[in-house]
C-alpha cells in the first residue's frame, strides 16, 4: 500500500484530519497536566501518609526535572517527526500512569529492600519520579508534538487551526476532572489511572500511529491545502526567508520577549488555578465563590481564542502578545487589590483574556518567526520554560504568602515583573518581530 499516494488522494485536505488528531492528542495529555493530577492529589497524600508540603515539593521538582529534557525532546521531534514522537509519548505516558497507580506497591517494595527506613525519602523519590514521567511525556512531549504537527500543516491559516485546538482543549480540559472523578468513583483511584493508562498507552497510541503525519510536503501536498495570497496591505509575514536554528533564534530579542511573556503566563496562571480556593478564602469568600470564577473565565477565554485565532491570520503577533500581557496585568491588579468586590471581575476578565490568547501565541509564533525545519527544538525550548514556570508558580505563591499571610504580595511581585516585560516588549525592534 502506498501511504503517500493515499494521503494525497484523500477526498478532502488531510490537514483537517491532522487538526482533529492533533487536538485529540493534546486532550489525551490531560492525565499529565496539573488539572488532571490534582484530582488524585488527596488520595495519594492519604495513602502514602505524606505531608502536603512534601507532596507539593515532589510535584515541583518532578515537573522542573522534566522541563530540562524538553529541548532534547524537541530535537527528537525534528529528526523523527510527529508520528514517531507522539506514538512513543503516548506509550510512555500510559506506562507512567500505570506506575503511579502502583506507587504504593513500588514504595513498599523499596522500603522492604532498605528495611523500612527513611519512609518519607523513599516516598518522595518514587513519587517525584512518577510526576517527572507523566509531566514529561504528557504535558511536555505529547502536547508539543501534537501542536507542532498541526502548525506544519497550516501556514496562512495557522491562527484558525490554533483557535480550533484551543477551544476544543478548553472544553476537554474543563470536563477532564469530572470524568476522572467518575472513574475514581467507579474503579477507585488506582483503577482510574489504569483505565487512563490503557486509553492513552494502547488505544490513543494506535490512533496516533494511523492518523498522525509530519509534513504535507512529504505527501505531495502544501500547507493550507492550497496557495493563499493575502490581498490586505501590511499583512504579516507568515514564514521567514529561511529556517532558523535554536541557537540563531535565541540570539534574537523578539524570541526572548515572547518566551518570557509565555513563561510568565504559565507561572501566574498555574499559581492562580492551584491556589484559587485559598486565595478567595483569605479575604472571606467561600469555596463556591472561588470555583464559580472558572465558568465566566472559560467563556471569556473561548471568545478571545476565536477572535485571536481569526486575527492571527491577518495581523502581526506582537499585537496579540500585547493584549495577552495586558490581560495578565489586569488580573494581577485584581489579585493585588483583592478584598474590593470589583477586584474579582478584574481577575476573571484578565485571566480569561490572557489564557485565551496563550494557546494562539504559543502555537503560531515559532513557525511564523523561525520556520518549521527546527520547530521541535525551538518550541521544545519554549515548552521547557513554560513547564518550569508552571512548576515554580504555585510554590512561589506559597512562599510569598507566608510573609504576611496575604496573596497580595505574590500578586504585586508578578505585576511588577509583567509591567517590566511590557516595557521590554515595546522596545523590541528586532526584524523578526512580525
Amino acid at each position: 500500500m502506498n501511504t503517500k499516494n493515499n494521503i494525497s488522494k484523500f477526498p478532502f485536505f488531510y490537514g483537517y484530519v491532522i487538526i482533529f488528531s492533533g487536538t485529540l492528542g493534546v486532550v489525551m495529555s490531560a492525565p499529565g497536566q496539573t488539572i488532571g493530577i490534582s484530582v488524585f492529589t488527596d488520595f495519594l497524600i492519604d495513602e502514602l501518609n505524606m505531608p502536603r508540603e512534601s507532596f507539593s515539593l515532589a510535584y515541583m521538582i518532578g515537573t522542573l526535572a522534566s522541563s530540562f529534557l524538553l529541548t532534547r525532546a524537541g530535537a527528537f521531534f525534528d529528526r523523527f517527526g510527529a508520528r514517531v514522537t507522539s506514538v512513543l509519548a503516548a506509550l510512555f505516558l500510559g506506562l507512567s500512569l500505570f506506575y503511579l497507580s502502583e506507587i504504593i506497591s513500588v514504595t513498599s517494595f523499596i522500603k522492604h529492600l532498605f528495611s523500612g527506613e527513611n519512609h518519607l525519602v523513599i516516598v518522595f523519590i518514587t513519587l517525584g519520579f512518577g510526576f517527572f514521567s507523566v509531566r514529561f511525556f504528557g504535558q511536555g512531549i505529547l502536547t508539543m508534538a501534537s501542536r507542532n504537527m498541526v502548525m506544519k500543516w497550516f501556514d496562512k491559516r495557522r491562527g484558525m487551526a490554533s483557535a480550533f485546538i484551543g477551544i476544543s482543549i478548553s472544553f476537554g480540559f474543563s470536563y477532564a476532572p469530572k470524568l476522572f472523578d467518575q472513574l475514581i468513583s467507579a474503579y477507585g483511584w488506582q483503577g482510574a489511572w489504569q483505565v487512563l493508562a490503557v486509553a492513552t498507552g494502547i488505544f490513543f497510541m494506535i490512533f496516533a500511529a494511523i492518523t498522525y503525519r509530519d509534513n504535507p510536503f512529504d505527501y505531495g501536498l502544501i500547507a493550507d491545502g492550497k496557495k493563499i495570497i493575502s490581498s490586505k496591505k501590511n499583512a504579516p509575514v507568515y514564514h521567514p526567508v529561511r529556517d532558523y536554528t535554536l541557537n540563531e533564534a535565541r540570539r534574537t530579542y523578539s524570541f526572548w520577549v515572547f518566551n518570557l511573556g509565555l513563561t510568565m503566563q504559565a507561572l501566574y496562571g498555574t499559581a492562580i488555578t492551584f491556589h484559587i480556593v485559598d486565595i478567595f478564602k483569605s479575604v472571606g469568600y467561600s469555596r463556591q465563590d472561588a470555583i464559580s470564577i472558572f465558568l465566566p473565565m472559560a467563556v471569556i477565554a473561548v471568545i478571545v481564542q476565536i477572535i485571536g485565532g481569526y486575527l492571527a491570520d491577518f495581523i502581526k503577533m506582537r499585537y496579540l502578545l500585547t493584549v495577552e500581557i495586558m490581560g495578565m496585568i489586569i488580573s494581577m491588579a485584581g489579585l493585588t487589590l483583592l478584598g474590593y468586590e470589583w477586584s474579582i471581575y478584574l481577575i476573571f476578565a484578565g485571566s480569561g483574556i490572557s489564557s485565551g490568547l496563550f494557546g494562539v501565541v504559543s502555537s503560531v509564533t515559532w513557525p511564523r518567526f523561525f520556520g518549521i525545519k527546527h520547530l521541535g527544538k525551538i518550541s521544545g525550548f519554549n515548552m521547557a520554560w513554560i513547564v518550569a514556570g508552571s512548576a515554580i508558580g504555585p510554590y512561589m505563591f506559597s512562599l510569598l504568602y507566608n510573609f504576611e499571610g496575604s496573596y497580595k504580595i505574590p500578586g504585586l511581585v508578578c505585576l511588577v515583573i509583567t509591567v517590566v516585560l511590557l516595557v521590554m516588549f515595546f522596545k523590541a525592534k528586532n526584524v523578526n518581530l512580525k
